[in-house]
């Protein structure tokens, strides 16, 4: 196959992995860490309007989804990109911390768990993917 192609293929693949990684856990994590009480989850202006009521344990499940998504799709680039494992990854987590910009401004959370989101979510992650990918076959 010709590199070019595998290597969109792999950006294509991965995200659409690591996307799906995401929203799974988002459509789980109310029955493994409920919402407040009177908390409407189910529309975007229902969360906006009932943030105020959550508590930091209700930030663990979209933090997971968000770091162990970008995780996924950077890692699966990496590992099927012909080179440069390390860049791909990285921008993969870049395509993941834009929408982590754009779903700030969508849905404003308390500072602290932008800061940790921002910062630990999507380049760190990416990074840590692209690392296991180069050990699992150096050379790129």
């Amino acid at each position: 196959m010709n590199p070019v192609l595998r290597n969109i293929l792999a950006v294509i693949v991965g995200v659409f992995a690591g996307g799906f990684l995401n929203m799974g856990i988002i459509m789980v994590s109310a029955s493994i860490i409920p919402p407040p009480a009177g908390a409407d989850v189910t529309t975007i202006e229902g969360l906006k309007a009932s943030l105020h009521l959550f508590e930091p344990k209700n930030f663990l499940m979209p933090f997971l989804a968000h770091a162990l998504g970008t995780l996924t799709g950077a890692f699966i680039t990496a590992k099927l990109v012909t080179a440069h494992r390390m860049k791909f990854a990285l921008g993969v987590g870049s395509w993941y911390f834009l929408g982590g910009l754009i779903n700030i401004f969508m849905l404003p959370s308390p500072i602290w768990f932008t800061i940790v989101d921002l910062g630990l979510a999507y380049f760190p992650m990416a990074y840590l993917a692209g690392r296991l990918a180069f050990e699992r076959n150096p050379g790129n």
